[in-house]
């Protein structure tokens, strides 16, 4: 991939792939872009390089092993999808707007109530305004503005016991180890198929 765009200096390509590095202003970007597909490549046994000059453009090179295994069928081994009675409501808070309707279209499907917000400030506003029983919270963690975590604070003192549920496209480690998130909390990373969704969703809200 590549482009006839402004390039990148060397100490800008040096850390394109580090979590949360970004040169756009603050609320413009996330810098998580970049490092997601650093770690899709490795986690797949493959290698990704820049190559940029100032002034003339970038071009990203992502080399990936050749599989030697076949395909797996689609929801092969995968158990019956388990979802809601209908009484239980999820808030969707995920700033890009197709992720975000891909969840709630899956939650629908699984017969969950949903409200959505597109970023942490119209969830609070949302919920202000019409005070509602959350169910369960399912944020995205880096977030322009407010973050996952910071909403869930401030839901928490809305609404005691509040169960959350976080999403990321990044490993939990990175996000531990930037003070994103606590260890040991509940985290889904990207991208998510309905049927962990439909799991994961289950196991926090059916504990006692």
């Amino acid at each position: 991939m590549s482009d006839t765009g402004a390039g990148m200096p060397r100490e800008v390509q040096e850390k394109a792939f580090d979590p949360f590095f970004t040169t756009k202003q603050p609320g413009q970007g996330t810098g998580l872009g970049l490092s997601q597909v650093y770690g899709f490549v490795k986690q797949s046994g493959g290698e990704i390089k820049i190559y940029s000059e100032v002034g003339h453009g970038t071009a990203i090179k992502i080399y990936l092993p050749r599989a030697a295994a076949a395909p797996e069928i689609a929801g092969q081994g995968e158990g019956p999808l388990v979802g809601s009675s209908g009484s239980e409501t999820v808030l969707v808070v995920e700033d890009e707007c197709d992720v975000r309707s891909y969840l709630v279209e899956t939650l629908k499907d699984l017969n969950y109530r949903v409200r959505e917000a597109a970023n942490g400030a119209a969830a609070l506003a949302l919920f202000d305004a019409n005070p509602f029983r959350i169910d369960l919270l399912l944020t995205d963690i880096v977030m322009p503005g407010l973050n996952g975590r910071e909403l869930a604070d401030q839901l928490h003192h809305r609404q005691a016991g509040l169960r959350v549920l976080f999403m990321t496209g990044y490993s939990r480690d990175a996000i531990v180890h930037q003070g994103r998130l606590d260890p040991g909390v509940s985290l889904l990373q990207k991208p998510v198929t309905q049927a962990l969704l439909a799991a994961r969703i289950r196991e926090i809200l059916d504990k006692s």
